[in-house]
């Protein structure tokens, strides 16, 4: 069964048939799904998907480019909802400077990237990371806070197989969807190649970056299967050795608590 470690089921556009597409799931071997939250209204539905569905599980946290979520209850709710047997860790955190180019904003998604670190180190919960367009402030500030004390996944990772051996050696997990399955997608390939099998997370990061031959549409997680066989014919391995692989490092991260 493949384990889905990034998953955005709380989104719009999963409304109209979310309740059937989920329960396909263990049909198409989809075993376990992590919903992540990236604002705090997604945070409040990941945890209500979590009571709803056996095989999901949460990790609540604000995106860089969502900050303005920020309120002292915010605070408070994420600190008491961590506590929750499936809530499994702290994120969608990081960095995401595409967008915001402004120095206070960025100095901003900094202060609070780093105090959901502490509270994952807190409440000793694993964390996903979003780095995007950061690539050199997001290895600063988890160098400085010592982030090797506090395990995690770069989800989505977009930077070079020497940034992504970086992150390894700190005990970090990657992040690979459907990206890797693109023509273009040159240094994902490598970094795919390159980073140890059992350092490899599956995920879709769904609605979003679907793979080939469905990029452009919705994604979802029935879509892995794209992902690990792209994955193994770059290794050379079989994609039930990915699927197994993958499975077993999500386990490890993630269902500390389960």
């Amino acid at each position: 069964m493949i384990f889905e470690s990034h998953a955005h089921y709380d989104d719009k556009q999963f409304e109209e048939d979310r309740e059937a597409l989920l329960l396909s799931m263990k049909e198409n071997g989809i075993g376990t799904i992590i919903n992540v939250g990236s604002d705090f209204r997604g945070c409040l539905e990941t945890v209500a998907l979590t009571e709803k569905y056996d095989f999901i599980y949460g990790a609540i946290g604000i995106h860089p480019s969502e900050i303005a979520d920020f309120k002292e209850e915010t605070c408070q709710w994420l600190k008491e909802k961590a506590a929750l047997e499936k809530v499994v860790a702290i994120g969608e955190i990081g960095l995401d400077y595409y967008w915001e180019k402004e120095e206070e904003v960025q100095k901003e998604q900094r202060y609070w990237f780093e105090w959901q670190m502490q509270l994952a180190k807190e409440v000793k919960l694993p964390v996903i990371i979003h780095s995007r367009d950061a690539a050199e402030d997001t290895l600063t500030l988890m160098k400085k806070i010592h982030a090797e004390e506090i395990p995690g996944v770069i989800h989505c990772f977009s930077y070079s197989k020497e940034m992504a051996a970086e992150y390894v050696k700190m005990g970090y997990y990657i992040g690979i969807g459907g990206v890797v399955t693109f023509k273009n997608a040159k240094k994902l390939k490598e970094v795919a190649a390159s980073v140890p099998l059992e350092r490899i997370l599956l995920e879709t990061d769904c609605p979003y970056l679907a793979p080939e031959p469905h990029r452009g549409s919705r994604n979802s997680s029935l879509n892995l299967p794209y992902v690990a066989a792209e994955i193994a014919r770059i290794r050379e391995i079989t994609p039930e050795e990915v699927i197994e692989a993958t499975r077993k490092n999500a386990e490890r991260l993630f269902m500390q608590k389960a």
